[in-house]
């Protein structure tokens, strides 16, 4: 581990490995890893000093959950802690630092504000539980968006056991009531059109991106919705897509359609890397310029576009099914 004085020395560090890692997401995320890990510590140090007793983890979720960030990445994260006044004011005071110390180091603050900094993102085990069991009852767009975004999560520091034991909660509450995974799937119903009715591919047609396509709404959500929407079902806890696909493949009423998803995702995350070089913002980094691509590039991306929605409709079809 090497000793940083600095955010700036850990995004220094960070900046000067990543670019050189864009070819492959498995280091991109290594690295952010990494450098987040320097984060939680240099903010350790600068708080004061917290409670001897109190067990916590500290998890990252979405993108950076799934270990599929890119080389720009914003923050996404969460607390999970054990005791009473004394422990919650400690990581308030901790979390605000590690929000502030993740945005030094060059990670953007997440504008639907999933951070430790923010107190619907950190809370005692039995808080989250109370919390988690609200979400599930309300059902409405955002709680159910929350779910989603929790389900996402990885432990980064500290005791990995509470979020397990918080998964098997919401998925001991989703085999007791059906009606939940439901919810869940009307919830990422919508996708983005990618692909016209004569096979054209569907790009902005306005704005700074005009002539580009989102890969994040029309290509990877697809992807990424489905696969977590059949775990959950499942009750697998994996976090990263590939590791979902491999773990559901394994069952046969999900191993056909499956092949073809995992194909295609690892083409969509090599997709994905060829355009870090150039993105120099996080917005940037989730559009491809269809217009540079080669025609046998352009027909691959189709493919995979169409695979997406062909995986949303046959989970959305499995959910129903289940449900009735």
């Amino acid at each position: 581990m090497q000793d940083f004085q600095s955010y700036a020395e850990i995004r220094e560090w960070k900046d000067s490995r990543i670019f050189m890692a864009a070819a492959s997401t498995s280091k991109i995320n290594e690295i952010h890893d990494e450098a987040m890990k320097y984060v939680f510590r240099q903010s350790v140090q600068k708080v004061r000093k917290g409670p001897d007793e109190s067990d916590f983890v500290w998890f990252v979720t979405g993108s950076g959950g799934r270990l599929e960030q890119g080389v720009i990445s914003d923050q996404d994260h969460g607390i999970v802690f054990t005791g009473g006044e004394e422990e919650a004011a400690y990581f308030q005071e901790l979390g605000q630092e590690l929000s502030y110390g993740l945005n030094e180091t060059g990670y953007p603050y997440c504008e639907g504000k999933v951070m430790s900094s923010n107190p619907l993102w950190r809370r005692t085990a039995e808080a989250w539980k109370e919390q988690l069991e609200r979400w599930i009852e309300e059902e409405s767009w955002e709680s159910i968006r929350y779910l989603q975004i929790f389900y996402d999560a990885r432990a980064l520091e500290g005791s990995g056991v509470y979020i397990s034991e918080l998964k098997s909660y919401v998925h001991t509450k989703m085999m007791a009531g059906p009606r939940l995974l439901k919810r869940l799937a009307e919830n990422s119903m919508h996708i983005k059109p990618a692909v016209g009715p004569l096979g054209q591919i569907l790009v902005e047609e306005k704005g700074k991106f005009e002539g580009f396509i989102d890969l994040k709404q029309t290509a990877f959500l697809p992807y990424v919705n489905s696969i977590r929407l059949l775990a959950m079902k499942e009750g697998f806890f994996e976090t990263s897509t590939l590791e979902r696909i491999s773990r559901l493949a394994e069952k046969a009423e999900y191993k056909d359609a499956l092949e073809k998803a995992e194909r295609n995702f690892r083409l969509l995350l090599a997709c994905r890397e060829s355009i870090f070089s150039s993105a120099r913002s996080y917005e940037a980094s989730h559009y491809l310029n269809v217009r540079n691509l080669p025609r046998e590039e352009r027909a691959e991306l189709r493919n995979i576009l169409k695979g997406g929605k062909k995986l949303h409709q046959f989970v959305q079809a499995k959910i129903e099914k289940g449900v009735q």
